[in-house]
């Protein structure tokens, strides 16, 4: 049976280990210790989202995790679907739509307006996974300034 937990401080170091395998996919770095600590300070500040275990069996297989913004043009909060990972091994087993179908629950009851993600160009399954939810394409490109 398929659950969502909300993710607490116990969760940190599950979790951090599911973020190295996931950016691990695209060779992206991560600092575990800086990790953990942004990791606790999203648990403790509601604030800056929220964020869930995925179960499956009773094991933990995968997170969710929503960042809030705040946005006028869409007339308050919004989200950021920041990540979502599921483990290779239990890919494929229907998680990915029921993980979507729930943060689409929650994000109702939160009464956000709008959920945005980013996705890799090579990720056709989960291009078609968030597609076949109704998620659309945005028409507008993508741009970012690290600051320094």
């Amino acid at each position: 049976m398929e659950n969502f937990k909300p993710i607490a401080q116990q969760d940190i170091e599950v979790v951090v280990t599911m973020m190295e395998e996931f950016y691990g996919i695209d060779n992206y770095p991560i600092n575990i210790e800086k990790s953990k600590n942004l990791l606790k300070e999203f648990i403790l500040n509601d604030m800056l989202g929220s964020g869930w275990l995925i179960l499956h069996e009773g094991q933990t297989v995968g997170y969710v995790i929503l960042t809030f913004v705040f946005s006028f043009e869409y007339g308050g909060r919004i989200v950021i679907l920041d990540e979502l990972y599921i483990r290779k091994n239990e890919r494929g087993l229907g998680l990915g739509s029921k993980t979507l179908d729930f943060i689409h629950a929650q994000a109702k009851l939160l009464g956000i307006k709008i959920i945005y993600l980013e996705i890799e160009d090579h990720n056709e399954a989960a291009r078609q996974l968030y597609l076949s939810k109704n998620y659309t394409l945005h028409h507008r490109g993508s741009m970012k300034l690290v600051v320094k």
